[in-house]
């Protein structure tokens, strides 16, 4: 504890922890303060992935940037789950399944782009294991075919309304794909471990936190992360209809860039730090757990908390941006080499995702 107490006093960001209780309680005592819960929520966040990224990075020194980053990765997205189920519950299931999308197309194209960024702004060309990255993406690419199929066959002429062919079949590729998701991870950190090794990087003498220490602080932070982001995904939603914004929008956009502050936290320093394995790791490997775990995960989940149940049915624009992310992002690493200039592109593409959807949401979201 006087480990972490240090390290709370010497860095002043950390000092905005002080917003977490802060906005416990007015959620409490206020909570139809809808904008003050939103900045609230945001300035309690920002500390929270602080705190995540230093004993996400203190683990990983110990197990390896593979291990570290899938460890992140599934702590990460248990706050999007979170988030998730809180919008199941209340039938908002255009939110959730924008913020399935956004999830993928955030995690691989502006985790990655802004990952591969800051890291070649400060080294001239960064390396990293090709085969890690392969998997992820390949996983990635298969994810995306499965969750693409219900919306390629929604619409045939020969099916016959509301029959549940699309649910069967929804809940048919949910369970494909938790079974991919549980042999990939065999794979990668059982059978072939020794194929994902990282490259040798800088800083291996830099002073992390005893292991004890920074796994409680990860589950402790993890569980503040999600409270807080369920605060503000519920403020969000009133403020997003003064600006304008569509659901669609706000789940797309708005709820996976604040689900993964802590993600972003520890890919950048990570980027940073020229440990390129691990924000790599990061980036690709949240976007395919959230298209092979969270997505059929609440699937399942939606006939247990849900009004109604849920398929795997996504709207056009959002398949398009899916797809073209995965495929962009197994492109991109394919080489194992890495300089800014790829980074910025993919954050651009990226930027036109946003603007599209902003400017003209899904039929029926405007």
């Amino acid at each position: 504890m006087q480990t972490l107490l240090r390290e709370i006093r010497d860095t002043p960001l950390l000092w905005m922890l002080a917003f977490v209780p802060i906005v416990l309680v007015a959620e409490t005592a206020a909570p139809h303060s809808h904008t003050l819960l939103f900045v609230l929520a945001v300035l309690a966040i920002v500390p929270l992935a602080a705190l995540l990224s230093h004993a996400t990075e203190a683990v990983a020194a110990r197990t390896g940037d593979a291990v570290g980053g899938l460890l992140n990765a599934t702590l990460g997205n248990l706050t999007e789950l979170i988030i998730a189920i809180t919008a199941l519950r209340a039938g908002q299931y255009m939110l959730v399944k924008a913020s399935i999308a956004g999830a993928i197309v955030t995690n691989a194209m502006f985790m990655l782009g802004a990952c591969l960024l800051l890291g070649g702004l400060r080294y001239h060309v960064q390396e990293y294991n090709r085969a890690g990255a392969r998997l992820s993406s390949g996983l990635l690419l298969m994810a995306t075919v499965a969750l693409l199929a219900p919306s390629a066959v929604a619409d045939l002429d020969h099916l016959p309304k509301d029959s549940g062919v699309i649910h069967t079949l929804s809940i048919c590729i949910s369970v494909l794909l938790i079974a991919a998701y549980a042999l990939g991870l065999l794979f990668s950190l059982k059978t072939h471990k020794e194929l994902f090794a990282g490259v040798e990087h800088g800083d291996e003498k830099e002073a992390h936190w005893p292991i004890g220490l920074a796994v409680g602080t990860l589950l402790v932070v993890t569980v503040l992360v999600a409270l807080v982001s369920e605060i503000f995904v519920e403020s969000v939603q009133k403020a997003a209809e003064t600006f304008g914004m569509s659901p669609a929008f706000v789940g797309f956009i708005i709820v996976s860039l604040v689900g993964a502050a802590a993600e972003f936290a520890v890919a950048f320093a990570a980027a940073r730090k020229d440990r390129l394995d691990m924000s790599v790791s990061i980036a690709l490997g949240s976007a395919s757990q959230i298209a092979l775990f969270v997505a059929p995960a609440l699937v399942l989940l939606s006939y247990l908390v849900g009004p109604t149940p849920m398929d795997l049915q996504f709207w056009p624009g959002a398949v398009t941006m899916v797809m073209i992310a995965t495929v962009t992002a197994s492109f991109i690493t394919a080489s194992g080499r890495s300089a800014w200039f790829v980074g910025a592109l993919l954050i651009f593409i990226y930027a036109v995702f946003a603007l599209t959807l902003y400017v003209v949401p899904p039929a029926g979201q405007g």
